[in-house]
């Protein structure tokens, strides 16, 4: 396949997008994402993003596995959370469970400085190499447990979290600013929702959840 068939198939996963958000407006409350959203989808090449033999189904809406046991998100779901953290083009970004890269590419599109962070080396090192074919300057990787967040380039505007612990680990909490918006699926294996967190100006965090979902579960490091 090349680019141009790789264009045809992104643009048919905008529409796939598009209508699977109606279909689930009712529990989301967003019947439609944000253009600024879309148009970052639309323009991240995702198939640069998974391994060489799940190229051609990229942009099938479906998670695909990426090695170590975990995956790159569906692009409905990458879509519907982007949507929810409401980035700001001066927003520093956190994310927890950085994979090949794909989700830190669109926040990279939407937000000033994205923060990453992967607990397995090699797939740190492969989203390091891939952002750097794309030419994304505006993204730092590092290798550690996403439990305990970035501390030295907190606190965040926003933060998304790509896999699901049991419970929102606290330190995430305590890096979001007032004011903040956080995305994470957390809950047991066959329990998982995805939970909206908002910080108030006063600092006091609510919870919101979206709707039913399946991640990985959440790697912590011993």
């Amino acid at each position: 396949m090349n680019d141009s068939d790789f264009a045809v198939l992104r643009r048919e996963m905008i529409v796939e997008i598009k209508a699977h958000a109606g279909m689930v407006a009712d529990e989301t409350g967003r019947p439609y994402f944000d253009q600024t959203v879309i148009d970052a989808l639309a323009k991240v090449p995702r198939h640069e993003f998974v391994p060489t033999e799940m190229r051609k189904y990229a942009y099938a809406d479906s998670p695909l596995p990426i090695g170590c046991g975990k995956t790159i998100s569906q692009p409905f779901i990458v879509a519907l959370m982007t949507d929810l953290l409401e980035l700001a083009p001066d927003d520093t970004v956190a994310e927890i469970g950085t994979g090949l890269g794909y989700q830190s590419a669109i926040l990279a599109e939407l937000a000033d400085q994205v923060y990453t962070v992967e607990i397995f080396p090699e797939l740190a090192e492969e989203a390091k190499h891939r952002h750097r074919k794309m030419g994304y300057r505006n993204i730092s990787i590092r290798i550690g447990d996403g439990a305990h967040g970035w501390a030295d380039h907190a606190p965040f505007d926003k933060i998304m979290v790509t896999a699901a612990p049991k419970l929102i680990p606290p330190a995430l909490i305590e890096q979001l600013k007032p004011g903040g918006r956080m995305v994470i699926p957390a809950g047991i294996e066959d329990a998982q929702q995805l939970i909206l967190v908002e910080k108030d100006p006063s600092g006091r965090s609510h919870t919101r959840e979206i709707l039913p979902v399946r991640f990985s579960s959440f790697v912590i490091s011993h």
